[in-house]
């Protein structure tokens, strides 16, 4: 019994000779990646995983696939014979060879690659672009977005990309270098990668909602699952719904993408859709001073046809007023003849008629400066009559309080009171020491 116990490690090594023994010269196995890192050393690890038919379900089966730096060089290398259409990335559905090892250390199978196969994973993206382009005809949305017209002066653009790419840099060049007055909506999203999907056409419909006139989607170029993102169902749905007209710019000149096809106009990369934008205004603009230059030769022309008609006027013009002048003259000689012997009788009868009322003016004057007399008179006496200075002559006084206050009864006195009398030539102070009133008697005045 004891010489059949094994120590873990010698179990590990049994386990391994098993493997190898069981597949000798490795094996094919397909699947998707999920959770790739790059180590420092140049080993590259992942899990490759069976995913289950159910959205968001954990998977039906996962083995850890790890690719040393010898056999990674030599997949990238079998990768570029292929003109790199391949990145291994998360996502990305791929058939590799290697052999199944166990790794005593951690206790655990591992699937140790050493091989790709390229055409696989791009045979398995064309049949999937190809179901989604049969889908998207079927429901009639295939060119939806097509449908909506581009503004004539599309001023106001949505721009979705990964912002800081290079793809947003020469976007953003070829609209500053316009000197055109572009306001750009950037809407800043992920395009490559697991789950880029969901927000390049959350991104699509953000840029819509802005109120934009047009929307580029843009990203550079890459391998063919780079570019896979543009080749998802969400992001075609996203454009074909947009209400606003979409320009794409994804990859290079021989990338065509389900994007593409589903937009309202697809160019060839980046900086072709900013530079289709920045053209329709620029036309737009020549369009305008093409109309300008009509305007102003057809303005011209009709200036000269006008002064033409002018001078045609005037000359008719002259020559009436000619004969009207010669007419005139004639009129007015017999007339201003007439206006003098009217003058001359007119003159006659005004200055009878002036004579007349200056008689009669001074006539009326003589009687007014008489009346006017007579009553200046009656006036002097009556003034005479009431002059206080006559009626202190005459023995009468004024008597006044030390206020001011002429004083007309004894009710205006009171004990102590200082009282000035003014008579004749002076006057004289006194003080009130006894108020004696007298009965009442009615003023004649009053009486009356």
């Amino acid at each position: 019994m004891d010489d059949q116990t094994l120590t873990v490690s010698e179990l590990g090594t049994v386990v391994r000779a098993a493997l190898e023994v069981a597949m000798p010269y490795g094996v094919w196995v397909e699947g998707e990646i999920n959770g790739i890192t790059r180590s420092r050393n140049g080993h590259v690890y992942f899990d490759l995983i069976e995913p289950s038919d159910s959205p968001g379900a954990a998977p039906l089966a996962t083995v850890p696939v790890v690719l040393f730096r010898d056999n990674r060089d030599r997949v990238n290398r079998l990768l570029k014979r292929h003109g790199d259409p391949i990145r291994m990335s998360d996502g990305v559905r791929i058939r590799i060879q290697g052999m199944v090892d166990f790794y005593s250390p951690q206790g655990r199978i591992q699937f140790r690659m050493s091989a790709i196969d390229p055409t696989y994973t791009l045979g398995r993206l064309a049949a999937e672009r190809d179901a989604l382009m049969a889908a998207l005809s079927a429901d009639g949305i295939l060119r939806a977005n097509a449908r909506n017209s581009i503004p004539a002066v599309p001023l106001r653009v949505g721009v979705v990309t990964s912002i800081g790419s290079a793809a947003h840099a020469d976007i953003t060049t070829v609209f500053e270098r316009s000197e055109l007055a572009f306001t750009l909506v950037e809407v800043d999203t992920p395009v490559q990668g697991l789950g880029a999907e969901s927000g390049v056409a959350a991104a699509i419909e953000a840029a819509a909602h802005a109120e934009v006139d047009v929307i580029i989607v843009a990203r550079g170029g890459g391998s063919k699952t780079d570019l896979a993102t543009f080749d998802h169902e969400l992001v075609a749905r996203a454009i074909a719904a947009s209400p606003v007209p979409v320009i794409t710019g994804v990859g290079h000149d021989i990338d065509r993408s389900v994007a593409d096809e589903v937009a309202h106009t697809a160019t060839t990369t980046p900086t072709a859709a900013a530079q289709l934008v920045v053209s329709r205004v620029a036309e737009w603009l020549a369009r305008l001073a093409e109309c300008e230059r009509e305007v102003v030769a057809g303005g011209r022309r009709a200036v000269e046809r006008a002064d033409h008609r002018v001078e045609l006027a005037r000359r008719g013009v002259i020559a009436a007023s000619l004969g009207a002048a010669d007419r005139a003259d004639e009129r007015l000689a017999h007339n201003s003849q007439r206006l003098a012997r009217a003058a001359r009788r007119a003159d006659q009868r005004a200055r009878a008629q002036l004579d007349l009322a200056v008689a009669r003016i001074d006539v009326a004057r003589r009687h007014a400066l008489r009346r006017a007399e007579d009553r200046i008179g009656l006036v002097e006496a009556r003034v005479r009559a009431l002059d206080p200075a006559i009626a202190l002559a005459r023995g009468w006084s004024i008597t006044r309080t030390d206020d001011g206050a002429v004083v007309r009864s004894v009710a205006d006195l009171a004990l102590g009171t200082t009282i000035t009398t003014r008579v004749a030539d002076g006057s004289a102070s006194s003080t009130i020491t006894q108020v004696e009133p007298t009965e009442a008697r009615p003023h004649p005045e009053q009486a009356e």
